[in-house]
């Protein structure tokens, strides 16, 4: 549970971070645009200054300085136009046209845009009542620095995105590695006592071979050396065999009502046919025997627990279905998170190896179909034939 808020802040650090920068980036490059903006309408009064003075120029003016600043505008695309709107000039404006009709129609199109964008200069022209329109536009510098923070944020995004799924993968294997160590060490110590209580048991039915309550010992530990067989497989790929799923479920819910409560009622639906599947036994059992104590847990040792096989022509579809205590959204999107745990006690790994065993080994999935607070859950198996 610690691991897995300390994972989430983590993450939550890391987008932060990325917004914080993405944030930062868009105000500077707006403070930037807008300076340049302003620069760029300066520049803009100064060349319509200098194309009025050129217009109204006789033999005596100078206008080299004129000239300077007029060709000196090589980055704001700019289109002049007169009262009637009229194009009269243009410079560094890009034009893909067939014809001279075409270019002025484009030019004209282009000038309009910029008057009603408010991006203009009024000049007067030499006839009384006549005016021009020096109409300009965003200069390359300044797109530039418009469209950089969305490169920049695209980048921060992908370094972000990079860092989760190589931190998600480490931790990934680094639980693997400790699932895989525990189990076999696990198997390995209850090796020995389970062949030793194995050696018991066939001392008590000599000596009682009647009794009853013998043959019940002898179930519970044949059950822990199945038990000690399925750690042993954790970490291996098992090997799926052609199994009887109806069969299997028939014994996993049968030792398990023997030692439930009374007052915890099972409905198991079945179909009447053998439903043949590749499993692996013992880690099937498992999981349906996880599933099953969950749900006798949700429900307080009191309520009705029922388990649905649903045959179809590709695959089998397995509801554990209970009436305990349900849960919330928030809770049912960590509760297959390793070491997520609702439980006082309990390593929060039981429903986390479930998934394991039914998506990596078996190529099924395993979800939450359904929960409610206060109304119970449905866990789904789906496994192909």
């Amino acid at each position: 549970m610690t691991w897995i808020n300390r994972q989430q802040q983590f993450k939550t650090a890391l987008v932060a971070a990325a917004l914080l920068v993405a944030v930062t980036s868009l105000l500077v490059s707006k403070w930037l645009a807008n300076d340049l903006a302003a620069e760029e309408y300066k520049r803009m009064e100064l060349w319509s200054d200098a194309l009025h003075t050129l217009n109204n120029a006789d033999q005596n003016t100078d206008l080299s300085l004129v000239l300077h600043v007029i060709e000196d505008n090589n980055n704001i695309p700019v289109i002049v136009i007169d009262q009637d709107g009229n194009v009269t000039d243009h410079r560094n404006i890009s034009i893909q046209a067939t014809d001279r009709a075409d270019t002025i129609a484009q030019l004209t199109r282009r000038a309009q845009q910029m008057k009603a964008a408010g991006r203009y200069v009024k000049i007067d022209g030499n006839k009384p009542g006549g005016f021009q329109l020096v109409c300009y536009d965003d200069s390359t510098m300044i797109r530039r620095i418009t469209v950089w923070p969305l490169i920049q944020l695209g980048i921060v995004g992908g370094i972000v995105i990079i860092a989760i799924l190589a931190l998600v993968s480490f931790k990934r294997t680094e639980q693997n590695k400790l699932w895989v160590g525990l189990s076999k060490e696990t198997a390995h110590q209850l090796g020995t006592p389970i062949s030793s209580i194995m050696a018991w048991v066939e001392i008590l039915k000599e000596e009682y071979p009647t009794d009853p309550y013998v043959g019940e010992i002898e179930k519970d530990v044949s059950r822990l050396n199945t038990i000690a067989d399925r750690f042993s497989k954790i970490g291996a790929v098992p090997e799926l065999l052609p199994t009887d799923i109806c069969r299997l479920l028939t014994d996993v819910t049968t030792y398990i009502r023997k030692r439930t409560s009374s007052h915890v009622s099972f409905q198991v639906s079945l179909p009447s046919h053998p439903v043949m599947v590749p499993l692996c036994p013992s880690l099937f059992e498992w999981v349906t025997e996880n599933l099953c104590k969950n749900a006798i847990d949700a429900m307080q040792g009191e309520g009705s627990l029922s388990l649905v096989l649903t045959d179809r022509p590709t695959s089998i579809i397995l509801d554990v279905t209970d009436t305990g205590c349900g849960m919330t959204k928030s809770i049912a999107k960590q509760i297959f998170s390793p070491g997520f745990t609702t439980k006082k006690r309990g390593w929060g790994l039981g429903l986390s190896l479930s998934k394991r065993i039914i998506e990596k080994y078996h190529a099924g999935r395993l979800f939450v179909k359904a929960t409610e607070p206060h109304h119970g859950t449905t866990f789904r198996i789906i496994v192909k034939k």
